[in-house]
């Protein structure tokens, strides 16, 4: 059972990282010691649903993103998962307003390579 914990402590540490956070600051967040964290993310610790729910809670996160595995991803597929994961880094922090400009902005970049 210890690829799921992986995963879900891969997804941890690429989660913490595009949020530009350190262990540390992570630790302080989830209320959860430091090095307890690195187990976590290393895949060595054996962590309860709570402790799971502080570092959510923390992230700012669904659950869910903390699931998906993307070891099977191709280089573009890889590109795309890190864009999305920034992208809701980048959501998590604004109002609806500035979302909507945002995706207003996106569509006509998007538009931009089509033609």
């Amino acid at each position: 059972m210890t690829d799921l914990r992986n995963t879900v402590g891969d997804r941890i540490r690429a989660i913490r990282k595009t949020k530009e956070l350190t262990q540390q600051q992570l630790a302080e967040l989830s209320n959860l010691d430091d090095a307890y964290i690195g187990g976590v993310e290393r895949g060595e610790r054996n962590f309860s649903i709570d402790t799971l729910e502080k570092i959510v809670v923390a992230l700012k996160i669904q659950p869910m993103e903390l699931f998906q595995n993307h070891d099977d991803l191709n280089e573009v597929e890889a590109a795309q998962r890190r864009a999305i994961d920034e992208y809701a880094v980048t959501v998590s922090e604004l109002s609806v307003k500035q979302i909507n400009t945002l995706n207003r902005i996106v569509r006509e970049v998007k538009g931009a390579f089509v033609d």
